[in-house]
């Protein structure tokens, strides 16, 4: 059974700074890809960063630069630091990782930036 299981989210001021991990329970180097997604109320759940299995990264247009996805393979984590957050940045963000053509889910955290 592959889970993934986010933690870390919660309530942090604007310019403030908060860090995701994503546990899996199988090793990460099962997947081709990981990554993180966000949903934000009354919006449609969007790609906010990639790593692949060889390291290359990816990220969303809209945290460029203030955002690094990463892993710690010996911990099978995956992590997704953010700094300078926003209060467009609140949303419930999601683990996601795709074996061969498979995808899996996480149950998601909660992040929101106050003002």
């Amino acid at each position: 059974q592959v889970q993934l299981v986010e933690s870390g989210g919660g309530l942090v001021q604007a310019g403030g700074s908060l860090r995701l991990s994503c546990a899996a329970s199988v090793s990460i180097f099962s997947f081709n890809v990981m990554g993180w997604y966000r949903q934000a109320p009354g919006k449609q759940r969007e790609l906010v960063a990639f790593i692949t299995i060889g390291g290359s990264t990816n990220y969303a247009e809209a945290v460029k630069g203030r955002f690094t996805i990463s892993r710690d393979n010996a911990k099978d984590t995956l992590y997704l630091q953010m700094n300078s957050l926003k209060s467009e940045d609140t949303a419930v963000y999601y683990c996601n990782a795709f074996m061969r053509s498979l995808g899996y889910w996480g149950q998601g955290t909660q992040v929101t930036v106050s003002s």
